[in-house]
């Protein structure tokens, strides 16, 4: 929730910041790009420091650091020091995801990893759901800087009681029963946490698979980032909203998001206790895909901005039912070197983020319209669909042999 919250802040206090430095959408388009990039830029070498230095040190450093930069962000002079931090911000965020794909498949039976996934993602689109209309007021009332302050000391103080509390395997912990702890290790499968060997960085992109997962992901992320960042301007440009109107319709499609995890990550879950793990990875993410495209196209149709926003809401639950599979799938295909395979796919996502930030504005200025912006993240979202057909959560990267292949 608070990698979330702290993520979207930018885009409820997108007004005063730019009043404050005379910023443009295709300037303000560069300060969003600046953490997509650096978010993107930090995902492959923050998941294999997860992978050797494991979840309790990692994330506990990964929260401070980008809690530091969030509150730099509020000493922000100018468009060029705004960019830096952002860009420092995204860089810091970079490990949380792969961290927590890490510590899951530390702690949980693989029949448990895609709802818990959902589960994890959902917390992240309630948290920017609630902060949306809850910043927008808090940046009203206080000052944008102030904002950013008050996030970052938040975030330090969540670090600190994460460290103390979380420990690295299930069996260091106080709190865990003998028997519980050999629940976790019999159905975990593969290799332990601590005996694996690091996987070669090469490795990682001469697999098939990871190439694939790479591609949907891009997909997933170039629909999912608009509601991160350019929905609230928009509904709020476009309609002439009120902020705080506009915080409650741009937060419907973070709500549908988070459904949609919770769907997706119990729908695979059920079909891999089932004894169908090819399935279980592949049927939530062709369905999720299916209706993001339907939703991103059906938004053109409407003029209404209710009308739009459920459409998106809908886009949004599709794309968001994939979250959960693609990191548990990260785990099938991972294992003990989840966090360098979970940050690969990631860094895929977001250049996808990235590319979302500048292709709105490019495109309202090169065509004078939305319309090309939905229609290009509806074609996204069908190249994502047919990706999974050829997806194999049965094949470990790195790995000669395979379980042999589930027929579906």
């Amino acid at each position: 929730m608070l990698l979330y919250i702290d993520r979207i802040a930018i885009s409820a206090a997108k007004g005063p910041i730019t009043s404050a430095f005379g910023l443009d959408d295709v300037r303000f388009g560069w300060v969003l790009s600046a953490f997509a990039l650096g978010y993107a830029l930090g995902q492959v070498p923050a998941g294999m420091l997860a992978d050797r230095w494991g979840a309790r040190v990692m994330l506990a450093a990964v929260v401070a650091v980008w809690s530091l930069f969030t509150g730099l962000t509020g000493l922000a002079v100018g468009f060029a020091s705004l960019i830096l931090a952002r860009f420092l911000f995204g860089l810091g965020e970079a490990g949380a995801y792969p961290t927590v794909s890490r510590a899951f498949y530390a702690w949980l039976p693989a029949g448990e990893r895609g709802l818990a996934q959902g589960i994890n993602n959902s917390g992240a689109r309630i948290g920017a759901a609630a902060s949306l209309p809850v910043i927008a007021w808090i940046v009203t009332t206080v000052g944008w800087r102030e904002t950013f302050f008050g996030l970052g000391v938040i975030g330090i103080g969540w670090a600190l009681a994460w460290y103390r509390w979380f420990r690295d395997s299930p069996a260091d912990h106080p709190a865990m029963t003998k028997e519980e702890s050999h629940l976790i290790t019999a159905a975990r499968g593969a290799v332990a946490p601590t005996e694996a060997k690091p996987l070669p960085f090469g490795a990682l992109f001469r697999s098939r698979n990871m190439w694939l997962v790479m591609g949907q992901y891009f997909a997933l992320n170039f629909t999912f980032f608009f509601c991160l960042t350019w929905l609230f301007p928009y509904l709020q440009r476009t309609y002439n909203l009120a902020a705080l109107k506009t915080g409650f319709l741009a937060a419907a499609p973070l709500v549908g998001g988070a459904i949609g995890n919770w769907v997706g990550g119990g729908l695979g879950d059920a079909l891999y206790r089932a004894g169908r793990p090819v399935l279980a990875r592949r049927l939530p993410a062709t369905v999720g895909f299916s209706l993001s495209a339907a939703g991103m196209l059906a938004s053109l149709a409407f003029h209404d901005p209710v009308a739009v926003v459920l459409c998106l809401t809908v886009a949004i639950f599709g794309a968001d039912m994939a979250v959960p599979v693609s990191w548990a799938l990260c785990i099938d295909i991972g294992r003990a070197n989840t966090g360098a395979v979970g940050g690969t796919m990631n860094m895929a996502g977001n250049l996808g983020a990235f590319v979302t930030s500048l292709a709105f504005p490019y495109l309202i200025l090169l065509t004078g319209s939305t319309t090309p912006f939905f229609l290009v993240g509806a074609v996204l979202n069908l190249a994502a669909f047919a990706a999974w057909f050829a997806i194999d959560p049965t094949r470990p990267i790195g790995a000669e042999a395979t379980v042999p292949r589930e027929r579906t």
